[in-house]
């Protein structure tokens, strides 16, 4: 479809979803990689900024705006807006009563409805899950801010995977780790990846397709700086509405994953069901 082209405004797909659309199949320099990204992640609020607003939010100059908008595709930043803003139906307005707390959590439930949108199509993580179940060892990356959801998954997928292993902990015994996992037979890595992005998960997923792996990656972006090294990209945003960023939709998409990954284990409903009896023989939750 032509960049020009108006899509149906009530497709039932978000506005975050409208925009990678509008972004995929266009090389695009890490300068307008990074309007991109930030323009995910404004997604609600994109259509109604200037190009002098968006290149603060970015962090670029108001010209990189302007080369953006006719790399894809349009005259000018001006026709790019008017796009937005025929193709984005107008959304119910925040609740102006609402402290910074209720925003923040507001955020999320939109974070978490254009993640909804992103998953009308399930293919992706279909085969995202396929690939994860192949793969023996699972070795599964997470750093700083997504330590927890790599070691969130990696609890759960444990309980049906029969070879999962976390990598949570930075310095020179990553690399080795990896080629651990690739010796022993790991065909996949799986990668949370959340900002700010540490430029050590960058090296680790180069080096692990420099290894042979296919790196899988939940991202707060399509256009997050590991998108390059990653051979199947996630997107489930994050809130910045508090000091630290919250991460529902990336937590979400985690289970999401772990559930196309059971799919593609035929011996998963018994292993859950055999720790259940030994569970429960242990007494090991209290009813």
């Amino acid at each position: 479809m032509s960049e020009q082209t108006t899509p149906n405004a009530d497709d039932g797909h978000g506005p975050a979803a409208r925009l990678q659309r509008l972004f995929e199949g266009h090389r695009l320099t890490p300068t307008q990689r990074r309007i991109a990204h930030c323009m995910v992640r404004r997604a609600a609020d994109v259509p109604f900024l200037s190009s002098v607003e968006l290149a603060e939010l970015a962090g670029v100059s108001q010209p990189s705006v302007t080369r953006f908008a006719v790399a894809l595709g349009f005259d000018g930043y001006p026709a790019l807006r008017r796009h937005l803003r025929e193709v984005t139906p107008q959304e119910p307005a925040a609740d102006a009563d609402a402290n910074e707390y209720q925003q923040a959590v507001q955020a999320e439930i939109a974070n978490l409805r254009h993640l909804a949108d992103l998953l009308a199509d399930p293919a992706p993580v279909e085969e995202a899950g396929r690939l994860l179940a192949a793969s023996r060892p699972l070795p599964v990356l997470g750093l700083r801010a997504a330590a927890s959801q790599a070691y969130g998954f990696s609890y759960f997928a444990a309980k049906v995977h029969p070879d999962v292993r976390l990598l949570d902990e930075s310095g020179t015994m990553l690399v080795d780790r990896i080629d651990a996992a690739a010796r022993a037979g790991a065909t996949t890595l799986l990668c949370f990846a959340l900002p700010r992005h540490p430029r050590e998960v960058v090296d680790a997923l180069a080096y692990a397709q420099s290894a042979g792996l296919r790196v899988v990656t939940v991202a707060d972006s399509a256009f997050a700086p590991v998108a390059k090294h990653s051979d199947l990209l996630l997107p489930a945003a994050v809130g910045t509405g508090l000091a630290f960023d919250t991460a529902c939709a990336p937590m979400l998409l985690g289970r999401v994953l772990l559930e196309a990954m059971c799919d593609a284990l035929p011996q998963a409903q018994a292993r859950l069901e055999e720790f259940d009896v030994r569970a429960a023989e242990r007494g090991l939750f209290v009813e």
